[in-house]
C-alpha cells in the first residue's frame, strides 16, 4: 500500500518507489523460473501512465515471455486499486532483465521448463 512517507511535493507516490515494487515481483517471479538467485541488470521502457496515490494498493502483474542461457526478460504491470477498494486503474509497465547467478554471483544456466517438476 502506498503511504504518505513514499511521495513528492506534489503529495503522488514517487516513481522509485513503484520501480522498487516492480523489481521486488519480477524477482520474485524470475528466482521461481530460475530454480534460485537471479539479479536485476536492466530496465527498458518504463512508461508511467497514471500516478499513484496515497492509500492505493499497488497490485504487480509478471509474465516470462524470453528465457535465454542465464537471462530472461520479466514483462511487467503495475495497476493501482484505488483507495484500497476503488477501481483498478493500470498506472506503469516495463520491461526487466534478470540473470541467474550461483552462489558467488556469477552468471549460471536458467534450468530448462522441465527441470522445475
Amino acid at each position: 500500500m502506498a503511504m504518505p512517507a513514499d511521495t513528492n511535493a506534489a503529495g503522488d507516490i514517487f516513481g522509485g518507489w513503484v520501480l522498487s515494487q516492480m523489481d521486488l515481483a519480477g524477482g520474485i517471479a524470475a528466482g521461481q523460473r530460475a530454480l534460485g538467485r537471479v539479479v536485476t541488470i536492466s530496465v527498458d521502457r518504463m512508461t508511467f501512465i497514471r500516478p499513484v496515490q496515497v492509500g492505493d494498493v499497488l497490485c504487480v502483474y509478471c509474465s516470462i515471455p524470453t528465457v535465454g542461457r542465464t537471462s530472461m526478460k520479466v514483462a511487467i504491470e503495475a495497476w493501482a486499486l484505488r483507495h484500497r477498494h476503488g477501481g483498478r486503474e493500470k498506472v506503469t509497465d516495463a520491461t526487466f532483465t534478470f540473470v541467474a547467478v550461483d552462489d558467488t554471483g556469477r552468471p549460471r544456466p536458467v534450468p530448462p521448463l522441465d527441470a522445475e517438476g
